[in-house]
């Protein structure tokens, strides 16, 4: 055999003969799980709370992004609700919708559906409140009378649209809580006659506890249970109309010898919420507490942020660690900016009243027409509604809508607040609701986007949040 021939038969066996195959399986890569809800709100409204379809699944890479670390062990304040104030104007408005557009509207406020934003809390005004067409009392006379048995007292007014549309409320959520708060007492009871300012009469002190408690009595009959009152609103504040001033020795002597025990007569278990006003008095609240034949009667605090700082909530707390909390009012400004305000009021109403030990969190009107009515003579002329009304059988989504509805539609009656750690721009609070889920509303305070871990049980997922933006994570 020629070498020629040698050669190709070495190379034929080379290329063609048995080949040893790689059976090395390919690495195969984790399959990640969704286990936390996202929905996100930035604000410059391209998104406004939707649910996002990022994949979020707890694992234990490291990584040098800051911590929000949630623990359900550590438990603070139980939960009441979420919302608004329902104003007479609120109601009137909303009940110029079709009954079609209405019923869809209060659904979406109200309901319990994935649509829905749930609001579990309303507050709304005994008599009128600045946000009504005119200033009227429950016991309105012709100047120079007095009631003081009260005979004429009557709801009149509130019937024509108020006390309808809680009904069609109730109905949707039967155990919404409502707080009422009266802007002034009857004319004729007050040291100036008049809607305005002026002070509440010694003489009519019993009278005016009586008041409340046929308020309440004539509120139930109508199938509207009123869980808790305030004596007043704002009570430092004469320059609203309707409005009425009581200083804190005014209203311990009010509480002490008349409400209270009223209201104890009459078997009522509706709450008595003192001061409802702004964060730069707690000195007004404490010393009624301090006051130890008022203080049994009491069951908490109110607060507006209008003055002073959202921590003072706390302060009154540590002070009187057995007495609740709650955040009645803040409005949105017709001259303020989505971006601003979904900030500030995400970061201090929702965020920091909560953390602060607040049952509650309200946000001021509801609804009003596109010129930011009605309201009183006198009244407020920019507060921005949740819903403005339109014209034609049409409704806008505002601000408050989205500021309130981050936290009712995941917050519900019961929750817990549980802890939760601020991280440098990443102002958040969390909840554990009756359901067992964990709920965490966070807000980018800073001026440049954050990644972040949510550390749960040993544990993390991580995030990113624009600045300015708003998200709630469910898990």
């Amino acid at each position: 055999m020629n070498l020629v021939l040698l050669i190709f038969i070495a190379l034929f066996q080379i290329n063609c003969g048995p080949k040893s195959v790689d059976t090395t399986a390919p690495t195969p890569q984790p399959i990640i799980n969704n286990e936390v809800d996202f929905w996100l709100t930035k604000g410059n409204k391209s998104v406004l709370l939707e649910k996002q379809n990022t994949i979020l699944g707890f694992g234990t890479t490291a990584n040098v992004y800051s911590n929000i670390e949630v623990d359900e062990n550590q438990k603070f304040q139980s939960m009441d609700g979420f919302g608004f104030s329902l104003t007479g104007g609120s109601a009137q408005v909303i009940r110029s919708l079709s009954a079609s557009k209405k019923q869809a509207l209060l659904q979406e406020l109200f309901g319990a559906t994935n649509n829905a934003i749930g609001i579990s809390y309303l507050r709304i005004s005994i008599g009128a409140s600045d946000l009504d067409p005119a200033p009227f009392s429950y016991d309105d006379l012709f100047v120079g009378q007095t009631d003081p048995t009260l005979t004429n007292f009557n709801l009149s007014q509130d019937t024509i649209n108020l006390i309808p549309l809680l009904k069609e409320i109730i109905a949707i959520n039967p155990s919404i809580k409502i707080m009422a708060s009266p802007w002034s007492a009857p004319v004729w009871m007050k040291d100036n006659n008049s809607s305005k300012a002026g002070s509440l009469q010694p003489i009519y002190y019993q009278t005016y506890a009586q008041y409340f408690v046929k308020y309440i009595q004539k509120m139930k009959a109508q199938g509207i249970a009123i869980d808790a009152v305030t004596p007043q609103n704002e009570p430092l504040n004469p320059g609203n109309n309707p409005c009425m001033v009581m200083t804190a020795a005014e209203q311990a002597n009010f509480v002490k010898n008349n409400l209270g025990p009223s209201f104890q007569s009459a078997n009522l278990t509706t709450k008595i919420v003192i001061y409802d006003h702004n964060c730069d008095r707690p000195d007004y609240p404490m010393s009624i507490l301090a006051d130890n034949a008022a203080k049994p009667f009491v069951d908490g605090s109110a607060f507006h942020l209008y003055a002073g700082d959202i921590s003072v909530l706390s302060t009154v707390h540590n002070s009187f660690p057995d007495k609740n909390l709650y955040f009645t009012e803040q409005y949105t400004a017709s001259n303020g900016t989505f971006d601003g305000d979904l900030k500030w009021h995400i970061k201090n109403v929702i965020i920091g009243a909560t953390r602060n030990w607040s049952k509650n969190a309200l946000e001021w009107n509801l609804a009003n027409d596109p010129y930011f009515g009605p309201h009183t003579q006198g009244g407020c002329t920019t507060c921005l509604g949740a819903i403005t009304i339109n014209t034609a059988d049409t409704y806008t989504k505002n601000v408050g809508y989205y500021i309130v509805a981050h936290a009712s539609k995941f917050v519900p009656f019961g929750s817990v607040r549980i802890a939760s750690n601020n991280t440098g721009n990443l102002y958040n609070v969390a909840f554990k609701t009756p359901a067992g889920n964990k709920v965490l509303i966070v807000e980018n305070d800073g001026t440049a986007p954050e990644m972040f871990n949510i550390k749960y049980n040993g544990k993390w997922v991580t995030s990113y949040l624009e600045a300015g933006s708003v998200a709630t994570y469910i898990w």
